[in-house]
């Protein structure tokens, strides 16, 4: 499966059952794998609230599986999805999971720094499930609705008024971000 947007839990977990009996692996760079004696140490759902910088409200919300390498374990092959399946199921009978969640796997080791990832793609490999794992970007909502990055606030007989600024992030002439400019 491949797939330029984020993954939701339903098409995860779909992927999962159509091959229960495959080898679950996960890719975090070029190169590197989750260690094969990787533990589901926890499924996390994360209700996300924000106001971006054009003041508009956003919700959704994010499932994270969290994946642990035990030090000292080595495996040669990983779980089976089979088991990872089990784990879920065993959350799901506890958490009533949103199927439209973003998916984010969470990981880390002593050679590289503990963050959340999207699953980028997942591909039938051999024997094995491999879960793709790219980093998040930062992006600016307004800028990807169109709107104009930043905004000001104005007092107006003790009460905050919120109002778009006129200031565009092509127009800056430095790399940092001055107070009363609108830009942070």
């Amino acid at each position: 499966m491949n797939n330029s947007a984020r993954i939701i839990w339903k098409e995860f977990k779909e992927a999962l059952l159509l091959n229960p009996e495959l080898d679950l692996q996960f890719q975090y760079a070029e190169s590197k794998w989750v260690n094969a004696a990787y533990h589901i140490t926890e499924i996390k759902q994360a209700p996300i609230t924000s106001v971006d910088c054009g003041g508009i409200i956003n919700n959704w919300t994010e499932i994270i599986i969290q994946l642990w390498e035990p030090q000292d374990q080595h495996q040669l092959r990983a779980m089976k999805v089979k088991k990872a399946l089990s784990i879920i199921k065993v959350v799901e009978n506890k958490l009533a999971i949103d199927p439209s969640g973003i998916v984010k796997i969470e990981f880390g080791n002593s050679g590289f720094d503990t963050r959340q990832m999207f699953p980028n793609k997942i591909d039938l490999i051999g024997e094995d499930l491999v879960i793709d794992l790219r980093p998040d970007t930062v992006q600016c909502k307004a800028n990807t609705r169109g709107d104009i990055c930043g905004i000001t606030t104005e007092s107006y007989n003790g009460n905050i008024a919120i109002t778009k600024s006129e200031i565009k992030l092509n127009s800056l002439k430095t790399a940092s971000c001055t107070p009363g400019l609108g830009c942070c």
